[in-house]
């Protein structure tokens, strides 16, 4: 099996800054079509304004995906620049510091909503595309191996934290599990169709909201480092190759499956500070 998404069509949302912006330069360096998807219009545009204008690999899409009409645009576009999508990455996400007794209602519901139920139905209306796509090339080639065939590879962010209990991340954290479990949903429901979905969880990588807490309290990070096995804070691109991999057809009897990448932290979690 081949790790090269070469040739391949690719979403990835989140992708003006952090972990998302790395996976989706990433995916072009490796030879994809990159769709970089995010709300952010000004970060995109600093980003890869200039590679997008061109006739290459890279594209960008800034909307708000919590909106259907938006996803359904997002898609629309893909497929006009690149005729496919074969790879989705759901990177977009957003933490919110929130506690059990004192939470506001609208903050759980928010984390809810940003890292749940958007790339829920994301992956909704890309899986209806890929299934599209397989039908349409079966017929073309008269094939018969039906859901044998691989289709597509859809990949979550999620984190350590949808396993564990840290006070001042309620919201994240359901929002987190929750992501595990609609990854693993999804994974029985389009397997027949040859849709593969899995998940990596994070913990101790440098992602946006990491650095921003970092700078809020810098002791943190020698506390992260001091409950990490692996001694330090991984920046971003150490996750690029763990997604390439379940993007690619190396992966392909692989579904339904949350790999962490952690350095070794929930190994032991002695870590007050919040998993990112």
């Amino acid at each position: 099996m081949s790790f090269s998404i070469s040739g391949k069509t690719a979403i990835v949302t989140g992708a003006a800054n952090g972990i998302g912006l790395a996976i989706a330069r990433h995916f072009v360096a490796k030879g994809a079509n990159v769709m970089f998807a995010d709300m952010d219009e000004a970060r995109l545009e600093d980003e890869i304004g200039d590679e997008a204008r061109s006739e290459g690999k890279v594209r960008m899409f800034a909307g708000d995906l919590r909106q259907k009409l938006t996803i359904a645009n997002l898609l629309s576009a893909t497929v006009d620049a690149f005729d496919r999508v074969d790879i989705l990455v759901n990177a977009s996400r957003m933490m919110r510091v929130s506690e059990p007794l004192t939470v506001e209602e609208d903050a759980v519901e928010e984390m809810l909503q940003q890292n749940l139920m958007t790339s829920l139905r994301l992956s909704q209306m890309t899986a209806k595309r890929m299934m599209k796509q397989a039908e349409a090339a079966a017929g073309a080639e008269d094939a018969t191996e039906g859901p044998a065939a691989l289709a597509g590879s859809i990949i979550n962010l999620s984190s350590i934290a949808a396993t564990r209990t840290q006070n001042c991340l309620l919201g994240y954290s359901i929002a987190c599990a929750a992501v595990d479990q609609m990854t693993r949903s999804l994974a029985v429901a389009l397997a027949p169709k040859g849709i593969r979905v899995n998940a990596v969880a994070f913990g101790s990588v440098l992602s946006g909201s990491l650095q921003a807490a970092l700078k809020e309290d810098p002791d943190w990070r020698v506390q992260i480092e001091a409950g990490t096995p692996l001694g330090r804070i991984a920046p971003a691109t150490d996750l690029v190759e763990t997604v390439q991999y379940l993007a690619a057809d190396a992966s392909s009897f692989l579904t339904g499956q949350v790999l962490t990448v952690d350095g070794g932290r929930s190994l032991l979690d002695v870590v007050a500070a919040p998993a990112h």
